[in-house]
């Protein structure tokens, strides 16, 4: 006979993988389908450095995943945002609102393996791996058909409901017949880990110019996490530059205000586009993180945004006793997102362009506008808010 799991999540990654976390106690059969062996982790565990918003920071304790990490976090105590060519800056403190911190950075690979941890410690759930979604069968009124590739040849199972979570370039979401939206924002984003002559102090510098933002995040083992956009045009020549005509491109972007840096790792090169799904559900259906929406990563908000869509459906499995699949749980839960969805991305996009855009027309409107928001006491509280991760209907575990 067929297996039927109430929960199948297409996609071991961040969101998914928290997903699964997040389940875990329910009455609920949940099922985990990922393209790693066990062993591996997924791709997107790599090198680069994770903003953990304060909202995500205590979600993700509350689920036990900070306590699996081996590595130190890096604590953003504050944040500072300019514009070459501008006047102004931005300038936040955690401390001016009651706080430690606004949130954690956290490198990737370190992250992931604090997940597997984690999930390691599910006996409940049920793992494919390795394995990948190739199609869906037909479904009736209480379950959909899902076809997956795996070791020993092709595994059809059911789903009462099915969760996209298998990312920006999602099958899934292809094969449930959701349209998307694509943006291509002709930029390149450079990912690397810089050491320098001062240690990170706490300070998470945010510096935009005509050709994409910059930004330095404070590690935990004392070095910075570097992200450098570039036009797509020069990504080549950049990927090609020796370690000390690397370490003097980021020194004349970024400045002096972190003093000299002395040393890189590996870098790594990220094509910047966004992909946004007109609809977050469909029938016994759910698109989650970047398979829902993939964004601009400036100002961090890519994976925490796809952190609260999981616990928001989480939240809503864990008060709803009866069917997961069933439409007004469903339809609860894209409104329950709308507000923080459409505020995210908004902001993430409308940053990204109008901090790129070289118009001498825009400098004195932006320049106003960092000034504005350095001294309007509401702004800065508004902008703090969606910085930590309180942005509309927050998750509970969240608060």
């Amino acid at each position: 006979m067929m297996r039927t799991h109430d929960v199948l999540i297409v996609g071991g990654g961040l969101v998914g993988a928290s997903l699964a976390i997040a389940l875990d106690g329910l009455p609920l059969d949940v099922a985990l389908v990922e393209a790693t062996p066990p062993g591996d982790l997924p791709a997107v565990f790599d090198q680069r450095n994770l903003s953990l918003a304060a909202a995500s920071v205590n979600a993700l304790d509350a689920l036990g995943v900070m306590g699996q990490l081996r590595a130190p976090t890096g604590p953003i105590r504050r944040i500072h945002v300019s514009r070459a060519g501008d006047f102004g800056s931005v300038r936040l403190e955690a401390a001016d609102y009651g706080r430690d911190a606004f949130g954690q950075v956290v490198v990737a690979r370190d992250f992931g393996e604090a997940l597997e941890g984690r999930l390691a410690q599910l006996p409940r759930l049920t793992r494919y791996r390795p394995a990948r979604f190739v199609g869906l069968d037909g479904d009736d009124a209480h379950a959909r058909g899902v076809r997956l590739a795996t070791a020993d040849g092709e595994l059809a199972l059911q789903a009462r409901l099915l969760v996209a979570a298998d990312g920006t370039r999602s099958a899934l979401r292809e094969a449930l017949g959701t349209s998307s939206r694509t943006h291509d924002y002709g930029q390149t984003l450079f990912v690397a880990r810089m050491r320098g002559e001062r240690a990170p102090d706490g300070t998470a510098w945010e510096r935009f110019t005509d050709s994409g933002p910059t930004a330095l995040l404070p590690r935990g083992d004392r070095a910075w996490g570097v992200i450098h956009g570039v036009p797509s045009g020069q990504a080549a020549a950049v990927a090609a530059l020796d370690e000390a005509g690397w370490l003097a491109r980021i020194q004349q972007s970024f400045g002096w205000r972190a003093g000299r840096f002395l040393g890189a790792g590996e870098r790594s090169a990220y094509p910047v586009a966004s992909v946004v799904a007109d609809a977050l559900v469909a029938p016994r259906a759910v698109l989650l993180g970047n398979a829902a929406q993939t964004i601009h990563p400036v100002g961090a908000q890519g994976f925490n945004l796809g952190l609260r869509d999981a616990l928001t459906l989480a939240e809503g499995l864990r008060m709803h006793a009866g069917d997961p699949g069933a439409a007004s749980l469903l339809q609860q839960y894209a409104q329950r997102r709308r507000e923080d969805r459409d505020r995210t991305l908004a902001f993430s996009d409308g940053l990204a362009r109008m901090t790129a855009n070289p118009s001498p027309l825009l400098r004195p409107l932006r320049s106003l506008g960092l000034l504005a928001a350095d001294r309007a006491g509401w702004l800065q509280s508004w902008l703090v808010g969606g910085a930590m991760g309180f942005r509309g209907d927050v998750p509970e575990l969240c608060r």
